[in-house]
């Protein structure tokens, strides 16, 4: 894992193109998201079943390259290739994953995808405008090669009733239990406002098999 003792300075309007951001991500992320480390592992343990010989990989939303470090020895043993899409040129400075040459500085909503065997949207959905994301999942569909995979993990709409509270509450739990300043998390969920929209996974399609839940966060995958 990769650390920094960079202190975020939470922004009142989240946003990625932000320097304290990007040098704060690492350590941000494993403190909002104390099953972040994980889920990375789960996600690259699922991309390697579906990584051929000279394929392509895209990571959609590679942020500072979290994913392709970890993907990086399959992609070795397979000489794949891989195509992190970020969109923030802050990201994109702090990216030091694999594939950096082919880092692509772009929104991924329009962004002319090549057939591929694996696609990762980890985190980066919820970012995306509501509007925008049915087509994208399209686009990504159309461009999967036969036998390969789209990972997902993401924020959903919250469950109803009760459990919405439970679940809720079970997100905090987390939080704090990861030793996040309740201050901070109160001014983090406040910034989000507008910024982060849940996903419904209904988008998705019917042939998407959850494969992860924590809350109100969740892990899909889409194959061809």
């Amino acid at each position: 894992m990769e650390n920094t003792t960079d202190t975020l300075d939470i922004p009142k309007e989240w946003t990625f193109e932000n320097a304290s951001v990007a040098s704060s991500f690492n350590q941000h992320v494993r403190e909002q998201l104390p099953w972040y480390d994980l889920v990375t592992g789960a996600v690259t343990h699922i991309a390697r079943h579906y990584i051929p010989q000279n394929g392509l990989v895209y990571d959609i939303g590679a942020s500072t390259g979290n994913i392709g470090k970890a993907l990086e020895p399959a992609l070795k043993q397979r000489h794949a290739r891989l195509i992190p899409i970020e969109p923030s040129a802050e990201m994109c400075a702090k990216y030091t994953g694999p594939g950096k040459e082919n880092l692509m500085q772009v929104d991924a909503c329009h962004f002319p995808y090549e057939p591929f065997d694996v696609a990762i949207c980890h985190l980066v959905m919820m970012f995306m405008p509501v509007h925008e994301r049915p087509a994208f999942v399209a686009s990504l569909r159309k461009s999967l090669k036969p036998g390969g995979a789209i990972v997902i993990v993401d924020k959903c709409e919250a469950a109803t009733g009760y459990q919405a509270t439970v679940l809720w509450r079970l997100t905090l739990a987390g939080k704090v239990a990861a030793g996040v300043l309740p201050e901070h998390i109160i001014a983090k969920e406040l910034s989000l406002g507008g910024v982060q929209r849940p996903l419904d996974p209904s988008i998705l399609g019917e042939d998407a098999q959850e494969w992860f839940r924590f809350g109100e966060f969740a892990g899909w995958i889409i194959t061809s």
